[in-house]
């Protein structure tokens, strides 16, 4: 990957939706090799795929909850049933198993407090690997990539 090849990135990070013209203007190439270029990368997994940025709030997921949740489990069975049933969950937005504490990070996406608290009480904390939760509230986004 040279210099050409990260402008190319550059661009379509900012924008998935250039054109292959407009994105070939932009960094100083003609169509055809730009084209080339972009399959290139493709196939080669550097770009995997290209998504709509959605304003979460106009989807009434306005509230969004970092939890940080540590799990009694330690056998594979109890923790791969702990990880399917919390992926399932459609207010998890983004799910890692972390090395050291927490075993767990999740990113919640709901309406309000109120979803957050049922989504806490009723789902989340009955499960029984479940150990501690631990919900932090952002108080400012500062950087963030979609």
């Amino acid at each position: 990957m040279d210099a050409l090849d990260r402008e190319i990135l550059f661009h379509l990070q900012q924008d998935g939706r250039l054109t292959n013209v407009e994105l070939a203007k932009r960094v100083g190439l003609t169509p055809p090799p730009c084209l080339r270029r972009v399959k290139r990368l493709e196939e080669a997994g550097v770009i995997t795929g290209y998504r709509a940025v959605v304003d979460p709030e106009t989807m009434g997921r306005g509230l969004e909850v970092l939890v940080d949740v540590e799990i009694y489990a330690q056998d594979r069975k109890s923790f791969e049933e702990f990880e399917d049933t919390v992926a399932s969950y459609d207010e998890v937005v983004e799910f890692r198993r972390m090395y050291g504490r927490p075993d767990y990070f999740l990113r919640v996406a709901v309406a309000d407090h109120a979803a957050y608290e049922a989504f806490l009480t009723g789902r989340l904390s009955c499960l029984p690997a479940v150990l501690r939760l631990e919900s932090h509230l952002t108080m400012k986004k500062i950087k963030t990539n979609g």
